[in-house]
Parts: structure tokens; sequence; C-alpha cells
């Protein structure tokens, strides 16, 4: 991975005002991604939305990381069950185009 797409996390934690153990016990959970360069922690920049929506979460609602998990884990299933969605809505819309062809 290029070090021009990684967030130093201690930059990160200083902007955010966050202790890195937070971020870490994140990782833990498998929630985000932290990448080692040079005994160095890095965030790949892909995860920096996923994150800062975490934090938003936990400083607003109190959410725990526990239920961080849970929330991340409801929201991915949300967007398979709307892709899905729309991929049957296309579906749909092909056979119902085909029926007034023939």
């Amino acid at each position: 991975m290029a070090k021009a797409n990684l967030i130093s996390a201690s930059e990160f934690c200083v902007y955010h005002n966050i202790e890195f153990a937070f971020i870490s016990n994140l990782k833990e959970f498998g929630l985000v991604e932290i990448v080692q360069v040079q005994q160095t922690d890095y965030i790949p920049e892909d995860q920096l939305e996923k994150l800062e929506r975490m934090i938003r979460l936990h400083r607003e609602l109190e959410i725990n990381p526990e239920g961080l998990d849970t929330i991340d884990h409801l929201l991915a299933r949300m967007s398979r069950l709307q892709e899905e969605v729309i991929m049957l809505k296309n579906r749909l819309r092909l056979y119902e185009d085909n029926e007034y062809i023939d």
C-alpha cells in the first residue's frame, strides 16, 4: 500500500482529540484497519469515513465499541439488502418491459 494513501494514526488522534487506545480497540473488533510501516501506525485513507463515523457515534451517543460493532454489522447488512432490492427491481423491470414487447 502506498504511503501516500496512509494517514498517521498519531496525527489523526491529535486532530480528533482521541486516544490511540480507542482506535486500537476498534481494530481489535475488526472495525478499522491499521497498517504498520517502520513501527509507525497508519490508517488507510479509505478507512477515514468509517472511523470518523464511529468517533461521532461514540462521542455523541456514548456508544461503546461493542455497540459500534453491532451498528457496523447492521449497516453493512442494510446496504447489502438495498443492493439486492435494486437488483430485483431491475430484473422485474426487464420482465415487465419484455411483456409489452410480446
